[in-house]
């Protein structure tokens, strides 16, 4: 039985009755990312405006009396609505489909039908799978590649047959019915029962589908194809828009080719100059940054290997600086006989360090300035380095530091 979502795609409230209403568990992805289980209600009802996730297509959201409906599958012949409110058996309801999202799937679900139907038309370009994403919608095509012109080609025609105002219909054939031989479609659910549910687009598409869908190509208004890329297994992946979702993406697109305009100076048609001028720039200045870092980095080391505390622990920490900037220190000056503790970040803040020196004194000592400074890092001979979230502790790493040299020299 095909429920009144399929039979009237167009329908946004209607009344029903409660069949049943059971104990169900709803795995949800929580604000933080992390799976969350949720406890309420499967309702059955006697039918049902709310499209079952199936098809490639996602469920409808929506209320039964004013009841928010979080997930709605397909069991069999029924649908469970997820609620976390009970509904008594044989209780008259309403039920109201959240009429953006519904008319959004159904736009980009005939949008998939016709672009399907066209790349096979005109390339032979078969479609082996599809996904109605959140922003976007993209079809797997069975080739390992699809040139710029099939896109353009497939792009204009379908938007001629939207022009066209094509009709869209739904019917339903039994098992044996000579006509499901002449239907496009990929197998049916283990679980189907009844009727097979074809839409057709007029002198286009028949395909097997349990989706919602316009009843006319017209109310696609128009479908933008966004590229193509190269997907698994030798497959094509074909990225687009339909209707609504084409107006929102250019809307968008102006908003930022506006902040774009205020922030280069220039006209949108020079914007892609403008960034590559200041893209060059940028590098300039970071190759003559970099340059100008190495030879502070050298005259530093100089400085340190005459400091009067060479021969024990030399410290330096710099606000501006890099794991290279340390490293070209330490190389420049050597520290064999020196324990180096060399910071680079915010004084209180997160920032880098490095510690070199004897090797048996840095493998012992580098676990414990980690510590200190809440990091992490890796070193092998002599040379130990790592990131740290607490450099207001360099003071105390210091300390531990004249507290092993001089412990050393007085076992010496």
């Amino acid at each position: 039985m095909a429920f009144r979502c399929q039979r009237d795609s167009y329908a946004r409230e209607f009344t029903t009755t409660v069949v049943s209403c059971s104990p169900a568990e709803l795995q949800t992805e929580g604000s933080n990312g992390k799976k969350e289980v949720l406890s309420g209600f499967h309702v059955v009802l006697e039918d049902t405006l709310l499209f079952p996730e199936g098809g490639g297509q996602p469920d409808d959201h929506g209320t039964i009396n004013d009841i928010s409906v979080l997930r709605v599958t397909r069991r069999g012949a029924q649908a469970d609505h997820f609620t976390q409110t009970p509904l008594t058996p044989g209780t008259e309801v309403q039920v109201r489909v959240d009429w953006e999202r519904r008319f959004d799937h159904m736009q980009q679900h005939s949008g998939q039908h016709l672009i399907t139907a066209v790349a096979d038309h005109l390339f032979g370009l078969k479609t082996t799978s599809w996904e109605l994403g959140r922003l976007r919608s993209v079809i797997e095509l069975d080739s390992p590649s699809v040139t710029a012109e099939q896109v353009a080609a497939i792009e204009q025609s379908v938007n001629e047959k939207i022009r066209d105002r094509l009709p869209v219909y739904v019917r339903e054939l039994s098992l044996d019915d000579p006509g499901v031989e002449q239907v496009r479609g990929r197998g049916l659910p283990d679980d189907h029962a009844g009727p097979i549910r074809v839409v057709t687009i007029k002198s286009v598409d028949s395909n097997m589908c349990c989706g919602t869908h316009v009843s006319n190509l017209s109310d696609l208004q128009v479908i933008k194809i966004l590229g193509s890329e190269k997907g698994k297994k030798n497959k094509t992946n074909v990225t687009f828009l339909a209707g609504n979702r084409v107006l929102k993406w250019m809307e968008k697109s102006h908003s930022t080719e506006k902040a774009l305009t205020a922030l280069l100076k220039c006209g949108a048609e020079d914007h892609v100059e403008a960034v590559k001028k200041l893209q060059n720039s940028s590098k300039l200045l970071q190759k003559n940054n970099l340059n100008l870092l190495r030879d502070l980095a050298v005259h530093v080391a100089h400085s340190l290997r005459n400091s009067p505390d060479w021969g024990g622990v030399v410290t330096l920490h710099r606000k501006e600086g890099d794991s290279e900037f340390m490293n070209i220190i330490a190389n420049e000056i050597g520290s064999e006989e020196t324990l180096l503790f060399l910071t680079v970040g915010e004084e209180k803040g997160a920032g880098l360090f490095l510690l070199a020196g004897p090797a048996e004194a840095v493998e012992t000592l580098a676990p414990r300035v980690a510590e200190v400074l809440e990091g992490k890092g890796a070193g092998k001979k002599g040379r130990f380095q790592g990131k740290a979230t607490k450099m207001s502790r360099r003071a105390e790493v210091q300390a531990l530091l004249q507290d092993y040299v001089s412990t050393q020299r007085a076992e010496e």
